[in-house]
């Protein structure tokens, strides 16, 4: 079921949401167009409630779980911002190496939902790594406008370099078992498909979450399993899909694609109204199932 405030807001209200979370409208233009919901007779209080992040809703690994250790490690990036930070998470009680997770954010830094993904990675016998791109200005601010906002002023390629630089650090943490996989959302599912264009042999598995591809003129270096994982509502990367298809044909990719009907962008973020709990919770399991195949 998606999240039971926003059942009856209308779809144009998470279009705008989604105009608005990834620069193509401002906040202000973004709360004058919700304004005109009044008229259905939904308050502001409830559209915003709805749409806006609540991240208590998200945590469903407490960070002080007994089965998992978190600590935050610097690397050196010296390709990107020099340095980057980020949140590492390892299972408790293991024996042997463990495969390894990279975990990409949002266009708003390292908010708490993707620190409880990390979580949910060790959680399932993962060691995950969770970079901050807002390392260079400080790091995440504690809301996602200033982080969006923050994020906008970095240099792209200097970002992607940093979490180039994050995958091989992760691969080569002492108890990794030398398979590196990426999963990422919105922005990160981009980076999961550029993580996997970049460097034939950085990737064993990437799930990009709603991400858009890289360049193509670098597919042809693609060689590790993709999961894309798409909602139907989501017309602004669905767009992009048909081509990216083509072309992972093309190159011989393996790959694997998952529509989730009715879903929004952002559907597996469950602090936010567009969270999908039955689709998000399916498309969770199929990527540790995903992981487990390739990375074991």
């Amino acid at each position: 079921m998606t999240s039971p405030q926003s059942e009856h807001i209308p779809q144009e209200a998470f279009d705008w949401y989604d105009e608005y979370a990834h620069g193509l409208i401002d906040r202000r233009t973004f709360m004058k167009k919700l304004g005109g919901l009044a008229a259905l007779g939904f308050s502001m209080t409830v559209l915003t409630g709805a749409l806006l992040p609540n991240y208590a809703q998200a945590e469903q690994v407490s960070f002080n779980d007994d089965d998992i250790k978190a600590t935050y490690q610097e690397f050196d990036s010296p390709d990107g911002y020099g340095s980057g930070k980020g949140y590492l998470v390892v299972p408790k009680n293991t024996q042997g190496k463990l495969p390894v997770v990279l975990v990409v954010h949002e266009n708003r830094g390292l908010n708490p939902y993707v620190k409880d993904v990390a979580r949910r990675l060790a959680k399932a016998g993962f060691i995950a790594f969770a970079p901050d791109a807002l390392h260079p200005l400080g790091g995440y601010p504690g809301n996602d406008d200033e982080g969006r906002a923050m994020q906008r002023t970095l240099d792209r390629t200097k970002i992607q370099n940093d979490f180039v630089a994050a995958a091989h650090f992760l691969k080569a943490q002492p108890n990794s078992n030398g398979k590196l996989g990426a999963v990422g959302f919105c922005f990160g599912g981009y980076i999961v498909n550029y993580l996997a264009s970049v460097d034939s042999n950085l990737l064993s598995a990437g799930v990009p979450f709603y991400g858009t591809p890289a360049s193509e003129s670098l597919h042809k270096n693609i060689k590790a399993p993709l999961m894309i994982q798409l909602g139907e509502l989501d017309k602004r990367v669905n767009a992009t899909w048909p081509e990216y298809e083509q072309s992972l044909n093309a190159n011989n990719v393996e790959f694997i694609m998952h529509k989730y009907e009715g879903a929004n962008h952002g559907f597996h973020n469950d602090s936010t109204g567009r969270y999908d709990e039955k689709s998000a919770e399916l498309a969770w399991q199929r990527t540790l199932a995903f992981f487990k195949n390739y990375l074991s």
